[in-house]
């Protein structure tokens, strides 16, 4: 069937008969619609495909599918689609279940035979019919300046938005622009890092100690990328490097450098802020360098300046941030775009370091920055190689460099924070090796800090008591309470949830839960306003700073009891608290249930994890260890499916995009 058909033929001789497929021959404008009405196409995607193709779907099929199809994967995090993986597991893009979980007909509309039907058996088919197409550009034609920009664009298998691969380009060219290494570092470095690191770079066991590694990487590069799990030393690193780096720069210019610290959500600004604090006091103890290390840290969009209503910041190309180094924390929660408005606003000359852990979940937009610029087992060019065992003191293991950014990356490979006694770090790292055997060996080892809620068996009467016995911390004593002491306690335990509808999801939950709460009067209502009431910020609303993710909790009024107020940790961490009346805020959700991507930034002394009863294919590895790892003295992990723990271990997020490429093909 060619291109021209108006109709396709969707019948899979090796899929089981439905009453679905009971016709031989459908309209892709009827596929469109069912996919739509099944939760498979946003609307959104549907508009796209009549936009690039007008009222001539019936003539050009395949380019309307690339459209909507293009689009649907972005709403899904790609930054772009891999025809070959469409064409290899068409399911993986065609078929995604709604996020609730509810069973539908898989074969509803058979993917491949649509794309039989479609005449596209081969890469080269598809990419054929798209080229041909004006609503479609070249990359290298459009690199070169010979082809104007089109809705979509297609570099080597893969298909973009033109907006996606703009900002994805940029991105790259900006990376690239700062990965030239910094003038030879003098011999004040070496004496600054034996200061700091007393100790040689192999410790007693004989493993390199990559807090000074990448110390000693970074005080030599303008860019510089530090991941590590949770316990691994990020902050104690940054301390030391922002200790190494203003004592050079007092000595060298009798002034500091100008450094601003931040991270992508309030929770996680906060948390920096107080991670550093308490860290500087114990690391250095000059009183002038003290002075000189900033503390406080701010939310990306606060640091670019957003402005209401728009996409668009403050600081820019024609105004950049006024700062000579930017450390931003949580850098896997950085989608594309945010990524691309950071290095625009940064001056040319200005260091940037990014600290996160390439193990967690990606960004919710699309994009997965920090897990393409970390690869596996990267080591360092040989001149980089030479000038860090210089440095250190001390030989380095070997490792060929696989990575286009192999001298900016450094992987913190120790865990200060769990021991061989610790049953989170055992099971974190059993499901970040997929190593389903080894999970199970968790549960029976008998860790005193992690524990398993079998839902099937004790319904949800378990996880509510172990839920109202979590937060009743803060709300029995709740009016004795100032309101930091109260956000503070609040802090300590939090149920997380894979997905957000279901009886087992966020908004099943907290509705459970507030009533659990209210039976014991713990709370007095279920909805609307109450005291005790935690909420989170699902939208930026620059004009009250706040940002998504930020969480307030609602309490009387210290000045009129009759009244209530939403109180947020301020900005500035000398401010304490800042509070809004609940009618200015138009954009939050109760939370005592937020899904593990609204946690991400975040650590609570207790975590519930809580898996729904049916496979769904956003139960991956990644999600489990962020959920796991966001607990820092106990971990539970509730499930109403018996293996659904342990078959999460064995799906991987996959994100579509090409950042690596594209730097490496600017590097030349």
């Amino acid at each position: 069937m060619n291109e021209q058909s108006s109709q396709l033929s969707l019948l899979d001789e090796d899929a089981p008969a439905s009453a679905a497929v009971r016709h031989s021959t459908i309209s892709l404008s009827e596929v469109f619609d069912a996919w739509r009405e099944l939760g498979w196409l946003r609307p959104l995607d549907v508009y796209f495909a009549h936009f690039v193709v007008g009222d001539r779907i019936t003539e050009h099929p395949a380019l309307a599918l690339a459209a909507a199809l293009v689009s649907h994967q972005l709403g899904r995090g790609h930054v772009c689609l891999d025809l070959a993986r469409t064409l290899a597991d068409p399911a993986s893009v065609l078929s995604l279940p709604p996020q609730d979980g509810r069973r539908t007909d898989t074969h509803a509309i058979d993917a491949r035979a649509l794309l039989r039907g479609l005449g596209l058996s081969s890469v080269e088919t598809w990419l054929a019919l798209l080229s041909a197409a004006p609503q479609v550009a070249n990359a290298r034609q459009l690199e070169s300046k010979e082809a104007a920009p089109a809705p979509m664009v297609v570099d080597g298998q893969r298909l973009y938005l033109y907006r996606s691969w703009r900002a994805e380009g940029d991105v790259a060219a900006s990376l690239v622009s700062r990965m030239g290494a910094l003038p030879p570092a003098d011999e004040q470095l070496g004496e600054l890092l034996a200061t700091y690191f007393p100790h040689s770079m192999a410790p007693q066991d004989g493993t390199p100690d990559w807090q000074k590694v990448a110390v000693a990487l970074a005080a030599t590069q303008r860019l510089a990328v530090i991941s590590g799990g949770p316990g691994t030393g990020k902050t104690t690193t940054v301390i030391k490097l922002l200790a190494v780096l203003q004592r050079q720069a007092l000595n060298q210019q009798g002034r500091p450098l100008r450094i601003r610290l931040a991270a992508p959500t309030g929770k996680a600004a906060a948390r920096l802020s107080d991670s550093i604090s308490g860290a500087l006091q114990r690391i250095v103890t000059d009183d002038e360098l003290k002075s000189a290390i900033p503390c406080e840290a701010t939310t990306l969009h606060r640091l670019l300046g957003a402005l209401p209503d728009t996409r668009r910041f403050r600081h820019n190309e024609q105004q950049p941030l006024p700062l000579d180094m930017l450390v931003v924390d949580e850098a896997s929660m950085i989608d594309l775009d945010m990524m691309r408005s950071l290095l625009a606003a940064l001056p040319s000359d200005a260091r940037l370091v990014l600290l996160g852990d390439r193990d967690q979940l990606a960004s919710v937009e699309a994009g997965a920055v920090l897990g393409e610029l970390c690869s596996e087992s990267a080591g360092f060019s040989a001149p980089m190689h030479a000038r860090l065992e210089q440095l250190g003191g001390t030989a380095l293991p070997q490792r060929s460099p696989h990575s286009p950014l192999a001298d900016n990356v450094t992987m913190l490979e120790r865990s200060y924070r769990f021991d061989h006694n610790s049953g989170i770090g055992a099971l974190a790292r059993a499901v970040n090796n997929g190593d389903r055997a080894a999970v199970n060996a968790c549960w029976e080892a008998g860790y005193a800090d992690i524990a398993r809620v079998d839902l099937t068996q004790q319904g949800d009467g378990q996880l509510t008591e172990l839920a109202v016995d979590g937060y009743r911390h803060y709300l029995e004593p709740l009016a004795q309470l100032d309101p930091l002491e109260a956000l503070q306690r609040l802090g300590e335990f939090q149920l997380l949830c894979a997905l957000r509808r279901g009886r087992w999801g966020v908004e099943g939950l907290n509705d459970t839960i507030a009533q659990a709460l209210k039976r014991r009067h713990l709370i007095s209502h279920t909805r609307g306003w109450f005291a005790g009431r935690p909420v989170m910020v699902t939208r930026n609303d620059p004009r009250l700073g706040l940002y998504n993710g930020d969480i307030g909790l609602t309490l009387p009024d210290p000045d009129d009891a009759s009244r209530l107020r939403v109180f947020f940790a301020a900005p500035d961490r000398e401010e304490g608290v800042r509070s809004l009346a609940p009618g200015r805020l138009t954009s939050v959700e109760t939370c005592f249930a937020m899904t593990v991507h609204k946690s991400q930034g975040s650590e609570f002394s207790r975590v519930m994890l809580v898996f729904p009863e049916q496979p769904n294919p956003i139960l991956t590895r990644e999600l489990l260890y962020t959920g796991i790892t966001r607990a820092r003295h106990h971990c539970t992990i509730a499930s109403a499916a018996p293996t659904l723990i342990e078959s999460a271990t064995q799906q991987r997020i996959w994100r579509d995009a090409n950042l690596r490429e594209r730097i490496s093909r600017l590097q030349g």
